[in-house]
């Protein structure tokens, strides 16, 4: 078509197109590396994204606020392996995108295959956790990103060395300054971006709240019906794993002692560990139950390869023990009721991101 023109309309018409790219703020120059993805992170549109049907509002604390370079940034440096002490370690390494952002086994995997003590939990809706990790010994997600990069068993890597090895990256050095505005880079800002990008990532829109929160009545099979009551009722599983008429967040964001890890030789302190209290041996922090089927094996130990051993355990009253939560109890559940109650769990896969590893910047 522009054969046919002459130069000076040509040149007019090439003018008008570059203009209109530049206005509309797609210029090549602008596009994230996650862009041209399929459900994508954080696509083209607002900040924070909106949340998924079944989901609350994505909390983002005032001092880190989103943008589209910081969450770029942030998932570049999630894939990032060269930061740990020999390579081969990145968040991602435990966090497996294809894994529900878990990583399928009991223990997590650190530098020089050292195994941690204990299960890796799913980064999938952890910006809506008031705290992180099982023991809740971090506050946010940012200093939540801090421990396993400093953790001997999982990155074992300094700020010197995080600084040192990005810093002489240049594709890194332009990525910092697009986030920060300017090229510093410090442990700090790596905390920030990987926050940032993981509060991206977010399941909800499962069928279970096409048909909660939708109106979708053929959503949800008469089984997982069935199973949802058992979970509200006699099974009383929606006391530590919240739903409201608004929003399913799946957990009450707080600590229990339901046996696990009591049974040893040794018993784990859990919570006690950080709060210095008595009372809160043994508990362990209540994960949601999204993309439960996605993410085993399950508790805090890693214990249980299959959720059939988990409403096995919770059938049973958890592990008996002085500091038990009273919530815990011998439910006395049928086969069939089980059946459906684990029905219902299976109707908890939602739209979770599809997030696919970057090339590394160089």
């Amino acid at each position: 078509m522009l054969g046919n023109m002459s130069s000076r309309p040509a040149a007019l018409f090439i003018q008008a197109a570059v203009f209109l790219l530049l206005l509309s703020g797609w210029g090549a120059s602008r596009a994230p590396l996650w862009a041209a993805q399929g459900n994508s992170p954080a696509p083209p549109g607002e900040l924070p994204p909106p949340p998924p049907l079944g989901l609350d509002d994505i909390p983002v604390p005032a001092d880190n606020p989103m943008s589209r370079e910081k969450v770029e940034l942030g998932r570049l440096l999630f894939f990032e392996r060269r930061i740990s002490a020999d390579g081969t370690v990145a968040c991602a390494t435990c966090h497996m995108p294809a894994r529900g952002f878990s990583n399928a086994r009991q223990y997590g995997v650190g530098v020089e295959g050292k195994l941690g003590i204990r299960n890796v939990p799913t980064v999938l809706n952890a910006a809506y956790y008031t705290s992180q990790f099982w023991d809740g010994r971090a506050k946010s997600l940012e200093e939540q990103a801090k421990g396993p990069i400093q953790n001997p068993a999982e990155m074992n890597a300094s700020e010197e060395r995080v600084v040192e090895v990005l810093g002489a990256i240049p594709a890194y050095r332009e990525a910092f300054r697009r986030a920060f505005g300017d090229p510093a880079i410090s442990l700090d800002r790596v905390a920030r971006a990987v926050a940032t990008f993981e509060r991206t990532l977010v399941s909800g829109g499962s069928p279970f709240d096409r048909w909660k929160f939708g109106g979708e009545e053929a959503a949800l099979p008469a089984e997982a019906r069935r199973g949802f009551d058992l979970f509200k009722a006699k099974a009383q599983c929606v006391k530590c794993h919240l739903v409201d008429e608004f929003s399913a967040p799946f957990t009450d964001n707080k600590f229990h002692n339901i046996g696990i890890g009591m049974d040893k030789q040794k018993p784990e302190l859990g919570r006690e560990e950080i709060t210095k209290d008595r009372k809160d041996r043994g508990k362990f922090k209540t994960p949601s139950l999204r993309e439960v089927t996605r993410t085993a094996p399950y508790m805090h130990d890693g214990r249980f390869s299959t959720l059939e051993e988990v409403v096995d355990f919770y059938d049973k009253g958890g592990h008996p023990n002085p500091s038990l939560d009273p919530d815990i109890f011998p439910l006395k559940l049928t086969p069939k009721e089980k059946k459906d109650l684990l029905a219902f769990l299976r109707t908890l896969e939602g739209n979770a991101p599809r997030v696919a590893e970057p090339e590394a910047p160089r």
